[in-house]
């Protein structure tokens, strides 16, 4: 890995790490501080673009879909669609243009505009 990659990799890691531990605040807050977004509005988005239908999401009802993998915990973990460091920039990509990063993954272009992917980034990072 790249001096540059790791750099960013420990960056995020340590974002990460002050949001689990709850220091400097609300989950809410550090996960909108951390992506510019708004995670009760990502929320709801998350039923807009639907994602409910291929993923199990706690806290949104009727989201117990098994194509996609649930996404409890999501924001502890250390990769995104299994190659992308769990860094806000990265979720955001994913959730707006999963087939640039992975061509022909399950994961469907949803033309998920820029601040409704930090939303929905925002409220995927509560979930811990």
């Amino acid at each position: 890995m790249r001096r540059e990659s790791q750099g960013a990799v420990a960056a995020g890691l340590a974002l990460a790490l002050s949001m689990l531990c709850g220091c400097g605040g609300s989950v809410e807050r550090q996960a909108a501080a951390m992506t510019g977004g708004e995670p009760g509005r990502g929320k709801g988005l998350v039923r807009k673009y639907g994602c409910e239908s291929c993923h199990t999401i706690p806290g949104v009802s009727g989201a117990d879909g098994t194509i996609g993998p649930p996404l409890d915990g999501i924001a502890k973990r250390a990769y995104l669609a299994g190659r992308l460091p769990n860094e806000p920039q990265n979720m955001i990509r994913w959730i707006r243009d999963p087939q640039a990063i992975e061509p022909g993954s399950a994961m469907p272009e949803m033309g998920v505009g820029e601040q409704d992917g930090r939303d929905i980034a925002a409220f995927l990072y509560t979930l811990r």
